[in-house]
């Protein structure tokens, strides 16, 4: 079992900037893929970013990439996502996912979810 903490969401003018962290509670953290999720009121939940369990072959959604990088410390046992230009269709709850490459995304067994953060976007 991994338990994941997101922080790092807030309130932010259009054009801000935010960093969102993931804690994993384990070190076998670096063992999975991990990877930034979100949720807007009334949508589905839709894929925003992800790593490989190695490696730093980023893969993003297109409407964030150029604007959005995420990285990994695995020393630390910790996901970020450095959100820049930020548009008021960011607006959405976001997620961290940690998984084996092939569940990631999922609700499979061994794919754990973090409880979401808030992020508004808004004049």
């Amino acid at each position: 079992q991994v338990q994941l903490v997101e922080s790092g969401g807030g309130l932010v003018q259009p054009g801000g900037s935010l960093r969102l962290s993931c804690a994993a509670s384990r070190n076998s953290f670096r063992l999975y893929a991990a990877g930034w999720y979100r949720q807007a009121p009334g949508m589905e939940r839709e894929f925003v970013a992800s790593l490989p369990e190695e490696g730093d072959a980023a893969d993003y959604a297109p409407s964030v990439k150029g604007r959005f990088t995420i990285s990994r410390d695995n020393a630390e046992n910790t996901l970020y996502l450095q959100m820049d230009s930020l548009k008021p269709e960011d607006t959405a709850v976001y997620y961290c996912n940690v998984a084996p490459a092939l569940r990631l995304g999922t609700r499979l067994e061994y794919s754990y979810w973090g409880q979401g953060t808030q992020v508004t976007v808004a004049s």
